[in-house]
């Protein structure tokens, strides 16, 4: 017998990471002023595929206004990935600002302040 959850995880990863790619396409088309270069850095989805957290960076723009306007446009986002996704139940679109990148340059920063500090005192 054959068991069903042993290929759930698998499957998971799989939804998400197509979520990702077609979701970045369906961004790039739109003509919201307030969405400015981003890139998605990842997709997590619910075990039961209803809800979808996508975590973003923002290389221009404001990021609380444009995490507002992905919100606003989940809708019109989710209905373009029932047209592109092959799996019954899309998810809701949950989009969310990722500070990974900005914590990294702070403490990239904060090292090299230190390593310059060090050498000084050397």
């Amino acid at each position: 017998m054959r068991h069903k959850h042993a290929s759930t995880p698998n499957r998971s990863f799989r939804v998400a990471d197509q979520i990702q790619r077609d979701l970045a396409e369906l961004i790039r088309d739109l003509k919201d002023p307030r969405v400015g270069l981003l890139t998605i850095n990842s997709v997590e989805v619910t075990p039961d595929y209803a809800h979808a957290k996508i975590y973003f960076s923002l290389l221009v723009g404001d990021s609380a206004a444009c995490e507002t306007a992905l919100n606003e446009a989940a809708g019109y986002l989710r209905n373009g990935l029932f047209k592109r996704l092959q799996i019954h139940t899309v998810p809701t679109l949950h989009f969310h600002f990722d500070r990974t990148t900005e914590r990294a340059a702070e403490l990239s920063a904060l090292i090299i302040q230190a390593n310059a500090t060090r050498a000084r005192e050397d």
